[in-house]
């Protein structure tokens, strides 16, 4: 496994925004940007350098797109770069496959993208026509996650916390759900987020059908305190523009205790929570502090 850290352009002057403002104001082109430092072989066989329209299909694209070329009077018909049998969709997220991404933001200093990848990212191949996005080159190093019973680590954690509407489901006025949101997401209410977290790290819990995850322990433990700051994430994903949508989101801070070494790195490699697409799961990790030394951010 590898990770990556990018340094992205924004600018000093918030009224003059850099184009890296303006591109992470969309988490959905950020995620389309790092998928290009992924391309399948059909992809750099076919477009070595990078100069055809972006396919999903033509690179590591967990996300179930269809080619977003086709033939007609602007685009000539040309061959997927993968055929539809072997289109990278619904794999699920292990050593082999994948990545995990997540946009952290640093008053006073650019932002960071921190990106968690099965295999070696190609960032020339992804930023050849856009390192204007980028304030230095991308920083990555290989990443072989170990972990002990009973260590500690601090975390963060973007989640997007949200549940599934049954026929039993009650709103926050306390009243049914309408029948137009049975079976959809809606947003964890602010005073629920420790409790949504804390029932992903139980031993028994496992994911809602459909699920990319299979269910193994998450094989941790929360550690008090935890900080919570509730958010929304800005998506749009329309080809012709459109308003986009928000998506509630969630920066856990904390400590958490390891109870199953394997299960929990299972846990890092595949993240926690949906959504990951647009920058949520990903978790953060760093030494927790030693009895004496002040807690610091991870």
């Amino acid at each position: 496994m590898y990770l990556s850290c990018l340094l992205i352009n924004v600018g000093e002057d918030p009224d003059r925004p850099r184009p890296g403002r303006l591109w992470l104001r969309n988490a959905y082109r950020v995620h389309q940007r790092l998928c290009m430092a992924f391309p399948t072989a059909p992809q750099r066989e076919m477009d070595p350098e990078f100069l055809m329209p972006y396919q999903p299909c033509g690179f590591q694209d967990p996300r179930p797109q269809e080619c977003s070329v086709s033939a007609g009077p602007a685009a000539p018909a040309r061959p997927c770069a993968v055929a539809a049998v072997d289109r990278p969709v619904h794999v699920p997220r292990n050593t082999e496959h994948n990545f995990l991404f997540c946009i952290n933001p640093k008053p006073g200093a650019s932002p960071v993208i921190l990106v968690q990848s099965a295999i070696e990212p190609d960032w020339d191949y992804a930023f050849h026509n856009a390192g204007y996005l980028l304030v230095a080159p991308p920083q990555v190093r290989s990443f072989d996650p170990y972990f002990s019973a009973e260590q500690r680590l601090r975390f963060r954690l973007l989640a997007n916390p949200v549940r599934k509407v049954s026929r039993n489901s009650l709103d926050l006025a306390g009243k049914p759900f309408g029948p137009q949101w049975i079976g959809k997401d809606v947003p964890v209410p602010t005073e629920h987020l420790r409790n949504w977290l804390e029932r992903r790290a139980e031993p028994g819990w496992s994911p809602p059908k459909n699920s990319e995850d299979k269910q193994c322990p998450p094989g941790f433990r929360l550690v008090d305190p935890l900080h919570i700051q509730p958010g929304y994430v800005y998506v749009n994903d329309k080809r012709d523009g459109g308003s986009g949508r928000r998506l509630r989101s969630a920066r856990y801070d904390g400590v958490l205790e390891i109870t199953d070494p394997a299960g929990f790195r299972n846990t890092v490699i595949k993240g926690i929570g949906p959504g990951k697409a647009f920058g949520f799961g990903l978790l953060s990790l760093a030494p927790a502090a030693t009895p004496g030394e002040s807690e610091r951010r991870p």
